[in-house]
């Protein structure tokens, strides 16, 4: 790996300083260095910058320094599926930036040296259509979520697998979650945790009108259909919980599995579920 892109939660107190050591620990090895524009300006670089989306087709390797939000906010840019994400933690453990600061460049030397492993991280495509045109795509690594406003009634959102009729929801939202994001807004719901490894994704209903409402897990291979019902509401579709837009009555949101996906480098020193042990506290007393 010659060439490596830089990513900073740059208002992150150590992001900064961090990402300063490592471009020179990188820079003494011989390799390039390609920083996003705002962590560049921070570095007193800014001639050096790139712009976010332009990163991934130019290195062989990203370096995420943040958390978990950062981290699924650059796996939304990522387009190649070939390139690897480091994700290093500055702050507590995360699910998915699993390598701590003090671990970092002991990773990279074993990066480096192809020594490493990867996770691969199935992704959601999301496509909101209106009036038969498409008004928005969205592709997610954690979730989609379809969500009422704060004054907002009980939303009917019809919902199909594949051309199978499933039920018509009538709750405070829907959460339409990857196994990767099922420890995040799916697990607050009342989801189920699913191994990262699964080809499956779960459908999650928010505070569900009827008690019998259940989250359902299905197979990566079928299309969901939502079809919002609503009149006069303010209802929002959000992506990961970062990017989205407001919804129509009538708008058909489907959502399927993405042709694309996230490779996360593992810790070489701990196990998914070590850090899920780790991070609910199970175990403790």
């Amino acid at each position: 790996m010659k060439r490596i892109g830089i990513y900073a939660k740059c208002n992150h107190p150590d992001a900064v300083k961090v990402a300063r050591e490592l471009k020179l620990w990188l820079l003494g090895r011989g390799i390039e260095v390609f920083l996003e524009k705002n962590l560049a300006r921070n570095l007193g670089d800014e001639d050096a910058g790139c712009e976010r989306s332009a990163i991934p087709a130019l290195v062989d390797l990203i370096v995420v320094l943040g958390g978990d939000g950062t981290l699924i906010s650059v796996a939304r840019e990522v387009c190649d599926p070939r390139i690897p994400i480091l994700g290093v933690n500055l702050g507590s453990l995360g699910f998915l930036t699993e390598i701590t600061r003090g671990e970092l460049f002991l990773s990279l030397e074993k990066v480096l040296a192809g020594d490493y492993q990867v996770t691969e991280r199935m992704m959601l495509e999301a496509v909101v259509r209106r009036n038969g045109d498409e008004a928005g795509r969205f592709c997610v690594l954690n979730d989609v979520v379809i969500n009422k406003g704060a004054i907002a009634r009980i939303i009917d959102m019809e919902v199909w697998v594949d051309d199978a009729y499933l039920t018509t929801f009538k709750a405070d939202g829907l959460i339409i979650a990857t196994p990767t994001g099922s420890t995040a807004y799916n697990l607050s719901a009342g989801g189920p945790i699913i191994s990262p490894g699964l080809h499956c994704f779960v459908i999650s209903p928010i505070c569900p009108h009827m008690l019998a409402n259940r989250p359902l897990i299905v197979a990566d291979t079928v299309s969901i259909r939502i079809e919002v019902k609503f009149r006069d509401q303010d209802v929002v579709l959000t992506a990961d919980g970062q990017v989205g837009m407001e919804l129509q009555a009538g708008d058909v949101v489907e959502i399927r599995k993405s042709r694309r996906n996230t490779q996360l480098i593992k810790s070489p020193s701990k196990d998914y579920f070590e850090v899920l042990r780790t991070k609910l506290g199970w175990g403790e007393r």
